[in-house]
């Protein structure tokens, strides 16, 4: 756009161009753009469903050992053997305070994703929702609603509209999932709803470079152990906060 003032011309700043590289920018280094992540206050999203009928996948990750970003947890994902859950384990066992303490902090935890496509944004196409245990209860809780049914039915299903704040005197965020009243295609053309489904990610693609092999499960192990003021390190930070933390160092 240009605007002429007199025998000067000026260039007006694009709009559209800047809105275009603030989406590239929040994208850059976040799984190829691939994962989302709701901004405080409300935001209507709309459950993509993948060839398998199942929209839903969970994953185990371990956190907060040393420096190590959060990984899939062999063990609980793969049934293959973890040092860590192993150590966990024995931490357990002895029974102290202080072990119990740090059993709990480096316990995997599991975390749950669905395919989405965010009204408003729906030319960033499908990305993929990260959420903890009571938000998926009350998805499956809408699923298993006969009332709703398939809420990610291409053609009959519904809306959501999520209420993400913090409540007053909360230290974090909380997720509320509003079902809107009336069903609603995914999109407005058959083509395009077909093309979204047909592109929902791939999961292990996703989490590839989150899996790792009982040796290397070992090595960050071992690197943890060996650590200045592990015990100090693990139980000052509060395990909600280690979790979230952990997880944005994972999508970022």
């Amino acid at each position: 756009m240009t605007i002429t003032q007199g025998e000067n011309i000026i260039m007006a700043i694009d709009m559209e161009r800047m809105r275009n590289r603030m989406t590239a920018l929040k994208n850059s280094g976040n799984g190829g753009g691939k994962f989302w992540r709701p901004n405080e206050g409300e935001q209507t999203i709309r459950i993509v469903p993948p060839g398998d009928g199942d929209p839903f996948r969970d994953y185990w990750f371990h956190y907060n050992v040393g420096e190590a970003s959060g990984f899939l947890s062999p063990k609980k994902n793969f049934g293959e053997d973890c040092p860590l859950d192993t150590f966990v384990r024995q931490l357990w066992k002895e029974g102290t305070d202080e072990s119990k303490r740090i059993a709990k902090k480096l316990t995997a935890r599991q975390r749950f994703f669905a395919p989405v496509v965010v009204r408003g944004e729906e030319d960033q196409g499908v990305k993929v929702w990260g959420f903890g245990k009571r938000a998926y209860e009350l998805l499956l809780g809408l699923v298993l609603n006969p009332e709703y049914g398939d809420i990610s039915d291409p053609e009959t299903g519904i809306d959501l509209v999520l209420h993400y704040a913090k409540p007053v005197g909360a230290s974090f965020p909380e997720t509320k999932i509003t079902p809107r009243r009336k069903s609603s295609p995914l999109h407005a053309e058959p083509e395009k709803a077909a093309e979204w489904m047909e592109n929902v990610p791939d999961f292990e693609e996703l989490f590839a470079s989150s899996r790792k092999t009982s040796a290397e499960v070992q090595g960050i192990l071992n690197e943890y152990l060996d650590s200045d003021d592990v015990v100090k390190e693990v139980s000052s930070t509060s395990n909600e906060s280690a979790v979230d933390r952990a997880f944005n160092e994972l999508l970022s």
